[in-house]
């Protein structure tokens, strides 16, 4: 979501990247809250920070506590921010139905966006 969200709302001064610790794959209701506002998702692919280990980052913003916990260390220029989110597959494991899941992965969603929106150490 949050790679997706950045692309669309502050892809003029953000160039994300997404990657986990573990590979999981595309989320399907993921997929779906993301369409619902207009953002597709369906080109991203899942990758661990093995997978982009190149990359130069000024910003590695951590979204859950295992991912804040499990970071790789990044050279002294980087500046690593958590910001800790829900994790909507968990939120939803109770759900009896595929509506009251959606419930769960908008709220994150909307709260995702809102930090996108106001993150202000780029301006």
């Amino acid at each position: 979501m949050a790679e997706g969200l950045c692309r669309h709302l502050r892809g003029d001064v953000i160039e994300p990247y997404s990657a986990g610790i573990e590979k999981h794959g595309l989320n399907p209701l993921v997929a779906i809250v993301m369409r619902e506002i207009g953002i597709d998702i369906s080109s991203q692919r899942s990758k661990t920070t093995d997978d982009i280990e190149n990359a130069e980052f000024d910003y590695v913003v951590t979204v859950c506590g295992h991912a804040n916990e499990m970071c790789p260390v990044y050279p002294a220029k980087t500046k690593v921010i958590h910001r800790g989110f829900d994790d909507p597959p968990r939120l939803a494991e109770s759900a009896e139905t595929e509506e009251e899941a959606l419930i769960h992965y908008r709220r994150v969603r909307d709260e995702i966006r809102d930090y996108i929106f106001n993150f202000t150490a780029l301006t």
